[in-house]
């Protein structure tokens, strides 16, 4: 497996940015993820977006982090907000989320970054898993769909 930062409009970010909006649509019955993403939000020092390659060098995760600070939607002062993990369902339960996680975190800490911040849904339980079992809690609800009932918002001090 090889993790290696990309731009977040990358041919092989863009495919799995598309699987990974198809899964959301199959699950909650809409259109994807609608929070405003630009490949901007990605460009380091004030964000990442990083894919994982298989032996083949084919794509089979994806996760981002973009800074944030207060903006009236509920971050605060030096977030990072974690967007896009995805892994391909046929390469899940092998540990690649936690380890492109730990890549994310390490690269927004020495960003100076203080808290790692996410949202995901009630209907992801394999991600709320991921994230409590790496130390996330239960914070005040953020962004595009913080008044969405589904909506469940997570951090963790860096």
């Amino acid at each position: 497996m090889h993790i290696r930062p990309v731009p977040f409009d990358h041919p092989d970010a863009v495919k799995l940015n598309d699987q990974v909006q198809a899964e959301y649509a199959v699950r909650y019955g809409d259109g994807g993820d609608e929070t405003p993403l630009a490949a901007a939000d990605f460009a380091p020092p004030r964000g990442l977006y990083l894919l994982a390659y298989d032996a083949l060098g084919v794509p089979v995760a994806s996760g981002g982090w973009r800074s944030q600070d207060e903006n009236g939607e509920g971050n605060q002062d030096g977030d990072a907000e974690l967007k896009r993990m995805y892994v391909v369902e046929d390469m899940r339960g092998r540990g690649i989320a936690r380890r492109v996680l730990a890549a994310l975190e390490e690269d927004a800490r020495a960003a100076g970054r203080r808290r790692m911040v996410l949202e995901t849904g009630a209907k992801q339980p394999e991600a709320v898993a991921l994230y409590t079992s790496s130390g996330y809690e239960p914070c005040g609800k953020f962004g595009y769909y913080r008044f969405h009932e589904l909506s469940l918002c997570y951090a963790k001090a860096l």
